[in-house]
């Protein structure tokens, strides 16, 4: 098979690290792909959102399977144009996509499929959000309805701090047209999952659940950023709770597009707020998550292009879907100002000291420099180590993640400690 992968990122050069060991695979390519792709597959310059030259370029190498990682071709309706020309294509259409790039959509949605989640109103104008804001009590939740690169959602612990976000969004612009309207919605406690699951417009099938770190600061504090670490399984994710997120969560989603029109065929990620066993709905995004994916992939057991291509066919009740019994803990290193402004160009070393037996380095925000690994983005690498146990894993990762250096090299120290409190 002949395989395109669509994206630049760490959740990109995971899929093509995991495609990679497919025996099917016979060409890999990635568009535009980064520094570290590049030593697995053949990287093409062309842009996420030129979907023309996208799908031309499908049709001239005779690409079997396209994957889809980032969520903007999504939004662009990319699904939509290859399948036009019969082009099989792993993601959801743009007007299924809309559960993540209308956070007002995805509400709705959950109201009609009485799917739990936080209540919620969503503004497009300023007195009327103000006005809103009197009747609530803080903490409470900002989001730009749109999407706004992970880092559209406040949260605002007093009046002010709230009022402040509305106007930013509804009146300055801080997020563009991604913040021309916003839903204000209540703050749940609890703890956050992610479950991601496997879908193809009637089956759902659930993947391992992972937790992921937003915030730039340890112990969860400064502003949200797209992820600074992330590990899996959680404990979190029992048996019961994996069946309730299924069967109350899940599976209302993709019964609920598919009622609208739009089935949804690819990979949905539910981000939850877990309390006592219970959980609700923080967010949906519709494809792999960044970077749990690159903490889920490396713990599947079955050949990702099987699956992938199983979901394209609508047939993934023919599959058995198995995981090996290891853990996984991703660090992020990221650039010195993200997620503000930062420098890029920066070499990278240490890459080569590297056990790769048992630590995966994903390249996010790289470019090869004339044989030369350079920064270029705010999360340059993702430092994934595998292990028996989680101790061992986050030991292996952190053990990686010192060895490789840049100027302004920053990363958490604090991945996965929510699960080993004495770890910290």
């Amino acid at each position: 098979m002949n395989i395109l992968i669509i994206g630049s990122g760490g959740r990109e050069h995971a899929l093509a690290w995991k495609c990679a060991q497919s025996p099917r695979v016979s060409k890999l390519y990635c568009a535009p792909g980064n520094a570290g792709i590049m030593q697995i597959a053949d990287c093409v310059p062309l842009a996420v959102d030129d979907l023309a030259g996208l799908k031309s370029f499908a049709k001239d190498q005779g690409i079997d399977l396209t994957i889809v990682g980032p969520e903007l071709p999504l939004s662009l309706g990319i699904a939509d144009e290859f399948r036009r020309d019969k082009l099989k294509i792993f993601g959801p259409t743009r007007q299924a996509a809309r559960i993540e790039t209308s956070k007002a959509f995805a509400k709705d949605l959950m109201a009609r499929c009485r799917i739990p989640t936080a209540a919620s109103q969503t503004f497009e104008h300023v007195d009327a959000a103000l006005r809103y804001l009197d009747t609530c009590s803080v903490p409470l939740v900002i989001k730009a309805d749109g999407l706004a690169q992970g880092k559209g959602v406040i949260v605002a612990s007093t009046r002010q701090e709230a009022e402040d976000a509305v106007r930013a969004m509804l009146d300055r612009r801080q997020f563009g047209e991604a913040g021309a309207r916003i839903v204000i919605e209540d703050f749940l406690q609890g703890e956050e999952l992610t479950m991601m699951a496997f879908a193809d417009g009637r089956t759902v099938v659930p993947m391992i659940g992972a937790q992921d770190h937003k915030r730039i600061g340890e112990h969860d504090t400064g502003p949200n950023t797209g992820g600074m670490g992330a590990y899996a399984p959680a404990p979190l994710a029992t048996d019961a709770l994996r069946e309730h997120v299924l069967h109350d969560i899940l599976y209302p989603a993709v019964e609920g597009l598919s009622r609208m029109g739009s089935p949804y065929y690819g990979v949905l990620y539910a981000g939850l707020m877990v309390d006592n066993g219970r959980s609700a709905v923080l967010e949906f995004n519709a494809r792999f998550g960044d970077p749990e994916t690159q903490v889920v992939l490396p713990l599947l057991k079955t050949d990702l292009v099987d699956i992938l291509e199983a979901v394209v066919e609508h047939r993934l009740d023919q599959i058995q879907i198995e995981w090996h019994p290891l853990t996984a803990v991703c660090v992020v290193l990221a650039s010195e100002g993200y997620p503000g402004s930062y420098r890029t160009g920066i070499p990278i070393t240490g890459l080569d000291r590297i056990d790769t037996d048992h630590v995966i380095v994903f390249h996010a925000g790289t470019r090869d420099d004339n044989g030369t690994v350079v920064t270029a983005g705010g999360r340059v690498l993702g430092v994934t180590g595998i292990g028996p146990d989680l101790h061992t894993a986050r030991a292996r990762a952190y053990d990686a993640a010192e060895m490789i250096a840049f100027d302004g090299r920053y990363f958490r120290r604090d991945i996965a400690a929510r699960a080993i409190p004495t770890s910290v």
